[in-house]
């Protein structure tokens, strides 16, 4: 039982994002390898059932399951419900989240590997995991105990980084937020608006700290360059050029986000899939 195979691109969607009926199923038949399902799905992994049951082929992986609000042991036994159900479709992201969004927020390295040996014993295979993983201890870790890393909100920069870091044996997966528009000022009133939420929590400030923004402080507004940085925007085929950057960085795939994310995305995803050559 090894990594399922999930092609160079696929979409990213918090939960509620594929109950719409047959978005799911629109994704797969646009060629896109998978879907991943973020915003901490439940133990149950019951919205990443739904979209596996609108489907036929593609990959469907929750990124990611946090690991303070969903017990080990009901996601082994959500895994094995799904797997036998869907055999060779599933992966699993799992993650510390973030110290303002839970109150049992502890060393994350310890409480992960301690949630890694819980669904080893209970038949997991490690290798249908991988980590979010941003920093380079989370990262050895990702390539010591699982099929490899999530990376949110990052740059091909820091894609490069990740790769010289996990070894060339270890899946790297990207998240990209993209908006379809050539008008700078409204894809960056569109990406601030989006990034907003990030800027209220202190690993991801630390994080565009470090990506070259020294002075920002939590709850400030994104600046443009940062927008720009993090949300791309441009035609379909402008778009396919800047998504395959991660790839030449060392990712090997780019989860697509369509930005806004309360309208429906497969529109876009449609046009970026023509450029894309899926």
């Amino acid at each position: 039982m090894g990594i399922p195979a999930v092609g160079r691109y696929g979409v990213y969607g918090v939960y509620d994002y594929f109950s719409h009926a047959n978005r799911a199923r629109e994704v797969e038949r646009l060629g896109y390898g998978a879907i991943w399902i973020g915003g901490s799905p439940p133990a149950d992994l019951g919205w990443i059932e739904n979209a596996l049951s609108q489907t036929e082929r593609i990959v469907v992986g929750a990124a990611v399951v946090n690991i303070w609000e969903s017990p080990a042991a009901v996601v082994a036994r959500s895994f094995h419900r799904l797997e036998g159900q869907f055999p060779g479709r599933l992966m699993l992201g799992l993650g510390a989240g973030n110290p303002e969004h839970n109150a049992r927020y502890q060393t994350p390295r310890q409480a992960l590997e301690s949630y890694l040996d819980e669904l080893e014993a209970a038949g997991v295979p490690l290798v249908r995991l991988f980590l979010a993983a941003r920093r380079e201890r989370m990262l050895r870790l990702s390539a010591t105990r699982t099929a490899g890393a999530h990376q949110y909100l990052c740059t091909p920069e820091q894609t490069s980084q990740a790769r010289g870091i996990l070894g060339s044996a270890s899946m790297l997966v990207a998240e990209q937020k993209v908006v379809l528009t050539e008008e700078l000022a409204v894809a960056h009133a569109l990406g601030r608006d989006r990034l907003a939420f990030y800027l209220e929590l202190s690993n991801y400030v630390s994080s565009f700290r470090e990506l070259g923004f020294p002075n920002l402080e939590i709850g400030s507004p994104a600046p443009d360059e940062l927008v720009e940085a993090l949300v791309y925007h441009g035609t379909a085929a402008q778009l396919a050029a800047q998504l395959s950057t991660h790839l030449t960085a060392g990712a090997n795939h780019v989860a697509i986000q369509v930005t806004p994310v309360d309208r429906n995305p497969i529109p876009v995803l449609a046009e970026l899939a023509q450029s894309l050559d899926l």
